[in-house]
C-alpha cells in the first residue's frame, strides 16, 4: 500500500492585472515545495474569478509556466487533474494570475495535491 498525504492550497486572493504577458503574484499565496523524500501529483483545481473580464491562473513549476487555467468573467471552473504527471522531489509550484492591465478582482483557489 502506498502512503499518501493530501495537501490543499486554498484561499481568496485579490489582484490587479499587469497584462496577460506579465502574471502577478497573488498576495498571501505561498509557493508549495514537494518534500525531498516524496513525489506529488496534482489532483484537482477549482477556481473562481470575480472580475468583469477573463483572467488566467498560471501554474509555475520551478519558475516556468506549467499549466494555464483560463477563468471566464465572473465565472469559475473545476479541472480534474488526477495522475496527469508527477512533481518530483523538491519541485516548487507557484500560482500567479494573468489579467488585462488595470483589471482588478478576486480569485478563489482550491487546489489539491497528493504527496506519495
Amino acid at each position: 500500500m502506498i502512503e499518501a498525504t493530501p495537501r490543499i492550497i486554498t484561499g481568496i486572493f485579490t489582484f490587479t492585472g499587469a497584462g496577460f504577458g506579465n502574471p502577478v503574484v497573488l498576495s498571501g499565496l505561498e509557493a508549495y515545495k514537494v518534500p525531498a523524500d516524496r513525489r506529488s501529483q496534482l489532483v484537482y483545481l477549482r477556481a473562481g474569478n470575480s472580475a468583469d473580464e477573463m483572467v488566467s491562473l498560471v501554474l509555475l513549476r520551478d519558475g516556468s509556466p506549467m499549466r494555464l487555467f483560463p477563468l471566464g468573467a465572473k465565472s469559475g471552473q473545476h479541472v480534474p487533474l488526477a495522475v496527469v504527471e508527477d512533481l518530483f522531489p523538491e519541485t516548487t509550484i507557484e500560482m500567479r494570475v494573468a489579467a488585462p492591465e488595470g483589471v482588478s478582482g478576486t480569485v478563489v483557489i482550491d487546489m489539491g495535491l497528493m504527496e506519495i
